[in-house]
This record gives structure tokens, C-alpha cells and sequence, in this order.
């Protein structure tokens, strides 16, 4: 399965780009690095700057109906820069228009927000976006991993890079039977 993992072309936590990319791709899937511009991300480490990688697909070039589900990694900047882009937003709408999956972690949700498709759901994130889901019509929660399936399709949220483990297991059981259906 190809799976999208759209970042910024800076700011995303690297460990929550790295740890569910090697997942993915230990479990036999394809990640495809899926940015708004062409070239390099730049990684980062909380606020230091981290390695760089190189971008598979442009956002504005890619379709949801390629990929089997989508990944979103956190870091303050990443999802800031990410509901700034048009292109990038309606990215994201596109996986729950057509019922794919999709996986925020920590500040991810940022995005979910901007593409206005939180309402009605049950997720969980860094604890500073509570409100902002509540505002957008979501229900937070503090729990490790949350899988929500109130809408169009399955939802897999979790709230910091100590939670990683959890969220890639989860997130690869859900998009693999996903797949399977």
C-alpha cells in the first residue's frame, strides 16, 4: 500500500516523520513523502534543526485515490504552515471525502481542524489543541491512540512522540484492514 506522509517544507518533529515511516515501510508499505514544495524538508527536533529529506510528491500534484491512507506528523511549525496552504488542506479533505484513513500525532490536528473535518469526532493531540478541536466540533480526549470511525472513515490520533509506538501500530492495523476490505 502507498501511503501519503504530508509535511511542510519545514517545522514537522522528525522521530514523528522517521518512527512511522520506517513502520510503514518494515510492515511492506510504500511511504511517499508528499510536501508542499519540490526539493527538501527540513526536519526538526523540538526547536533545533534536524536532517533534512528528500520530497517524493508535490501536494498540488497529488491525489488521495493514489495512496491507501494518509499520515500526518506533528511539530509546532509543520501543521501551522500545512493549514496555511490551500492546496495542501484540500489534500486532507480529499482522504475523508473518499473514506480513507487517516493518522494525525501531537500537533497534526491543526490540520484536521483547517479542513474542517474534526466535527463529530473523537480524537486526541498535543493537550494545548483541545480547544481548538472542541471549537471545530470535535471531542478531545487524553488517551494514547484514539481510533474514531464517526464519519467517512477511520480517524487515528495520538498526542506526543511517547505515544510513537502505539500510534504505529495502531495506525498500520487500521490502514491494513482498511486495505483488506
Amino acid at each position: 500500500m502507498r501511503i501519503a506522509f504530508l509535511v511542510a517544507p519545514e517545522g514537522v518533529e522528525q522521530v514523528e516523520l522517521t518512527e512511522p515511516w520506517k513502520a510503514a515501510s518494515d510492515a511492506g508499505h510504500e511511504p511517499v513523502l508528499v510536501s508542499t514544495q519540490s526539493g527538501e524538508i527540513q526536519a526538526f527536533n523540538h526547536l533545533d534543526k534536524a536532517d533534512t529529506f528528500p520530497v517524493d510528491e508535490v501536494v498540488g500534484e497529488a491525489s488521495a485515490g493514489s495512496f491507501g491512507g494518509l499520515v500526518l506528523p506533528g511539530g509546532v511549525a509543520n501543521p501551522d504552515f500545512l493549514r496555511m496552504d490551500e492546496k495542501a488542506v484540500a489534500f486532507v479533505k480529499s482522504f475523508f471525502d473518499e473514506g480513507r484513513p487517516v493518522a494525525a500525532i501531537c500537533h497534526a490536528p491543526w490540520t484536521l481542524v483547517e479542513a474542517d473535518v474534526v466535527r463529530g469526532r473523537v480524537l486526541t493531540s498535543w493537550p494545548s489543541l483541545r480547544t481548538d478541536i472542541t471549537n471545530a466540533g470535535g471531542t478531545w480526549v487524553d488517551e494514547q491512540v484514539k481510533i474514531c470511525d464517526h464519519g467517512s472513515n477511520q480517524l487515528v490520533t495520538s498526542r506526543k512522540p511517547d505515544d510513537l509506538k502505539a500510534f504505529c501500530d495502531t495506525f498500520l492495523h487500521v490502514f491494513t484492514a482498511q486495505s483488506a476490505a
